[in-house]
Formats: C-alpha cells, structure tokens, sequence
C-alpha cells in the first residue's frame, strides 16, 4: 500500500519538541508538512542541541532530529498580509498543529472558531502543557516540569534517588505521538473536522495506567522501584561481570529455569523464596544471591544463554552502543542524508520505528533550512516572485 497519510496536508506551527514530533510521525506516514515559522529565527530547536556551531547556523542537532521531511516558510502572522497569507494556505490545508500557549492562536484571530471558517473539514490539533482550560491552563509548561507535575519524577529512581528526571524528554514526546494518534483518527472521521486538545500532562499519565490504578483500584500509592520489577522477582537488574544485565523471570517457570542454569537450584528449597509473592518479599536478599554468580561471567554472555532457554534477559547497553547493533543499524531505522543544506556534511537521524508491509517509513528530503520553501509554497497560491521578495522586504515573511 502507499504511505496512509499521502495526499494530506499538514501545517506545522509548532515549536521545540511536542508538535514537531507530532509531525514527524505524520511526515513520515505520508502527509505533506509545511513549518509555518516565525521570520529570522524559527522554530527556537534550531538553536537547540549538542552542536553549538550547527545551532549558531540555525540548523541545531534538536530541529535535526525530527524535522526530515518537512516544507519551511516563514510568516509574521501579526501582520494583516501575513494572515491573510496563512489563511489562504489554511484554505488548502487538511491539518493544523500548534503548540502555543493557549490563546495565542485566538488573539491572533486565527484559533479554530476563526479557521474552520475558511476549511469547514479543518483537523486543528492544539498541543499544550496543562490542556486548554482549568486552574493549570497559564502554567508555563516545560518536559521537566510536566513530568514532576504528573508524578513520573515520584516513582522513578529508588529510594534514595527519587525523584528523578526521566532520562529524556518524555513528556514532550508522549505528548506528541499521542497529538499524531488523534489527528490520524480525526482524520479518518466522516463528516471529518475537529478540535483536538493534547494535554502533555494527560497524555503522559495516560501511559502510567499501571502504577495510577494501583492507587485508584486497590489504594496503593506508587513508590520509587528503582530497577526492581514491583510486580515480580527476581526481575530487574543484576549486576555481571562487565556491566548489568536485565532479567525478568516474571513467570514461575522461568524461575526454575534462572536458578537451574545458574547452578543455584537449592534456592527453590527455601521457604523465602518458594512463592512469587515470598520472592517479592526478599527480593534483596534474593538479588545478592543471584549477583554472587552472574557476576563471574559477562552480561552479554549470560544474555545469549538465557535467552536461549526462555528467561528473558539483555545486557544493560549506552546509546552508541545499541546503535551499533545490528537490529538497529541494519533495520532502516536509521536514515542518511548526504550533504545537508546549512549543516554542510552528512547526518543520521532516527525515524519512527513503524514498517509498512516490511518496509521502514523514510522521507525524500532532509531538514529543511528556514524558509526555504518560500518560493514554491507561496507560488503556489499565486503570489509571485517580485511580491514574495516585497513581503520580505517588509518583514511579512
């Protein structure tokens, strides 16, 4: 089959991380998207990342990431032609994404009231912190701080840890896979056109739904684990020789088949550790003892051989590391561009992890440089060279 989204259009007015992965995930599904950015200086990820001279050109490592794909031109939507001109794009347009806080889009004049006005069928997606209404609605709303507000920073690290920061930018990325989910079935609605209110808060709480209804269903509040599995020992992480390794022998069978190869039988005999909730209750104690014989041996190696026997397991790896294996590397997971325009050398980003009848979802063009898209999307709604490059000069695009 072609890619789902081929023929939809997508404006793409987000900043930063939440809608542009959004729009990632749709670009690469098929869907046309065009940033809409402000003038001289973008979407502020283009100043973002680990590369400061990549930044200082506007192409940081952070708009590298997830902008393959995409259309860019810019706009001054605070100026009568640069609405205008947004509206007649709106015109041609299936979906809106924005990531303002919200009432941006409205004291502008352009929020979804004022759009579907001029496309009856709009998808408009707004994408926010905290949602659009309620006491919250204000607050500014940064990953960090929606995942302290949502209590994911609560129940990650261990006791003496806790809380801590999520490794990366969780919140901003469930965020905007959970906008891309309801824009891809928004737009499968007939009659289609609809608003839709992304809460980053909302959708991250939505992905906790284990630890939430330990509390809401049996009224145990979720505490710090660390790298123990609450639900089961021994499972979590054990250290090797070498470095840790992740085990969960969740099951009662694979525990017979962890202690056998480990040569630690005779632990079945002990009542401490006869049943799943005993182990649960001794996982330490438990812990110690499995580590006194792992550790003689590599993580890597103990991986491969309880794999093979049915215990699940896997060597605790660093990034580079996992992008070296081959189940990443020789997947398509991974796209190359040669010779970036405004980068000057050749990059690799991630894609979506999604494959469509065997194949990995890529895109035909890298991230674009700011606005230089201007001349065939705005030609194409008729405004010519000469006006382009007045509107311009005028500071309108």
């Amino acid at each position: 089959m072609g890619k789902p989204l081929t023929g939809i259009r997508v404006l793409d007015l987000t900043n930063v991380l939440a809608g542009p992965f959004c729009c990632h995930q749709l670009v690469h599904m098929g869907a046309e998207v065009i940033k809409v950015e402000a003038v001289g200086r973008g979407d502020l990820a283009r100043q973002l990342g680990a590369d400061p001279e990549l930044s200082a050109r506007n192409m940081g490592v952070s708009f590298l990431a997830q902008n393959a794909g995409k259309k860019s031109v810019t706009v001054n939507l605070k100026t009568p032609e640069g609405k205008a001109l947004f509206e007649r794009l709106v015109a041609t347009s299936d979906v809106v994404v924005e990531n303002f806080r919200p009432g941006v889009m409205e004291r502008l004049g352009l929020g979804y009231a004022a759009l579907k006005e001029i496309r009856a069928d709009l998808v408009y997606c707004a994408i926010s912190g905290f949602g659009q209404d309620g006491p919250w609605v204000h607050r500014p709303a940064y990953d960090q701080i929606v995942q302290g507000a949502s209590g994911v920073m609560s129940i990650t690290g261990d006791a003496d840890s806790a809380p801590l920061r999520v490794g990366y930018p969780i919140a901003d990325t469930v965020g905007g896979m959970t906008a891309a989910f309801a824009i891809a079935a928004a737009l499968n609605a007939r009659p289609r056109g609809a608003f839709l209110d992304v809460s980053m808060l909302e959708s991250v709480m939505a992905t906790m739904g284990w630890a939430v209804s330990n509390y809401l269903i049996a009224g145990v509040a979720p505490t710090p684990q660390g790298n123990e599995n609450p639900t089961s020992a021994p499972s979590g992480t054990f250290e090797a020789g070498g470095g840790p390794i992740n085990i969960a022998a969740n099951k009662d069978e694979q525990w017979v088949l962890l202690t056998d190869h480990l040569g630690l039988a005779a632990l079945r005999d002990r009542p401490e550790y006869a049943t799943r909730e005993a182990r649960k209750a001794h996982r330490l104690a438990l812990k110690a003892e499995l580590e006194a014989v792992l550790r003689t041996r590599p993580a890597r190696d103990w991986a491969k051989e309880l794999n093979r026997i049915g215990v699940p397991a896997g060597a605790v790896l660093s990034v580079p590391e996992v992008l070296a294996m081959p189940q990443i590397a020789d997947r398509g997971f991974l796209a190359h561009f040669e010779a970036v325009p405004g980068v000057g050398r050749d990059i690799d980003v991630v894609t979506t992890g999604v494959k469509l009848d065997g194949a990995a979802l890529t895109v035909d063009r890298p991230p674009p440089e700011l606005g230089q898209d201007a001349e065939s999307v705005w030609g194409e709604l008729g405004v010519g060279p000469d006006e382009i490059a007045a509107l311009r000069a005028k500071g309108v695009l």
